[in-house]
């Protein structure tokens, strides 16, 4: 199935993607290493045209915020914001701040705001008891945002990240679905943090895709160490779906995460939320109903979107490894990437 011009979430038109990274030592051995990612559905202000959207819990280790209204209206109308877990707080009431700021009726004269955050626990590098995000720092990484190329690995909320023991963090990867004369992208951006050196099956990827795997093993004391750690999942998609079908979709993320090796950790938050700006819902109308065209679950073209949902998921999880970087962090400890050549990048 083809890639993408970016092979990347921003592949899908109007996804944009931020970042804003901390890093600095301090005293007593501590070390910020943290950071903050955004993901904006589209072009306009989401809050007045919001997009259809899902969430699939696979383990619910996790500290999200925003997923209730998600399930309850099928619908996101806030950035998509990821981070460490001590810094949801801070991050949604950045992005709190951001969203009054660029809709003054919120909160006045309309309804209120369901921002969505979620998080992965980066302990093992950063200081996290230190909470060194603040709200302003989720206002610059949405600012940050942009199309095109999606800068991965150790960057924003992956700064500190650890995946199959090794480096980890943001990864994405995006696929293009043609039938009848028809296209529509699927992307996935994750954020990594998840499983143990012998779960991995990077290098099996590696060589089906034209690639040399490297063939060693590599050593981990972050596997002995850290906690089980989390997953992030982020589907996008210009596809023409409702909430029930991208409620399909996550759960098919599932599968290529399934695919990367890990064994779901009891301590494991995995967590994917999907989302199509195919059509958008405006947040006032006059009309008593709503008419949108919807892809038919029967057509052949949803078997071929659940394939790109699967396939994109699993490289973005590689994605994240193959663009980190060994990464220094606190107590001295230091973590390098997962092997790989040179000609990966």
């Amino acid at each position: 199935m083809l890639r993408g011009k970016w092979n990347a979430i921003t592949d899908v038109p109007g996804v944009k993607v931020g970042h804003l990274t901390l890093e600095q030592s301090l005293d007593a051995g501590d070390c910020v290493c943290t950071g903050v990612t955004a993901i904006l559905p589209h072009n306009g202000n989401v809050f007045d045209q919001k997009v259809p959207a899902a969430s699939f819990v696979l383990n619910g280790f996790g500290k999200t915020a925003g997923l209730i209204q998600i399930e309850e209206l099928g619908v996101i109308e806030s950035p998509i914001m990821l981070t460490n877990t001590f810094s949801v707080g801070a991050v949604l009431e950045g992005t709190l701040s951001y969203m009054l700021n660029e809709n003054p009726l919120i909160g006045d004269s309309t309804s209120s705001l369901n921002i969505v955050v979620g998080e992965c626990n980066d302990s093992y590098l950063n200081s996290m008891r230190l909470m060194k995000v603040k709200p302003v720092h989720a206002i610059e990484a949405i600012q940050n945002t942009d199309t095109g190329p999606v800068e991965q690995g150790a960057v924003g909320a992956g700064k500190g990240m650890i995946c199959f023991g090794m480096k980890g963090g943001i990864g994405s990867s995006s696929r293009i679905v043609q039938i009848d004369g028809v296209s529509f992208t699927v992307g996935a951006l994750t954020l990594t943090n998840f499983g143990k050196v012998g779960e991995c099956k990077i290098d099996e990827w590696l060589n089906q895709n034209g690639y040399k795997a490297t063939g060693s093993i590599p050593q981990s004391e972050a596997d002995c160490i850290k906690p089980d750690g989390s997953i992030m999942i982020i589907v996008a998609t210009n596809a023409p779906v409702n909430e029930r079908q991208l409620k399909r979709f996550a759960k098919r993320a599932s599968i290529g995460l399934a695919r990367t090796g890990t064994h779901i950790h009891n301590g494991s938050g995995d967590i994917i939320i999907a989302f199509s700006n195919g059509f958008t819902i405006p947040h006032e109308s006059t009309h008593m109903t709503d008419a949108y065209e919807l892809l038919r679950d029967d057509h052949p073209i949803m078997n071929d979107l659940f394939q790109a949902v699967i396939e994109a998921t699993e490289e973005a999880v590689y994605q994240s490894m193959i663009h980190a970087e060994k990464t220094s962090g606190r107590l001295g400890r230091i973590v390098d990437r997962w092997p790989v050549h040179e000609d990966m990048y």
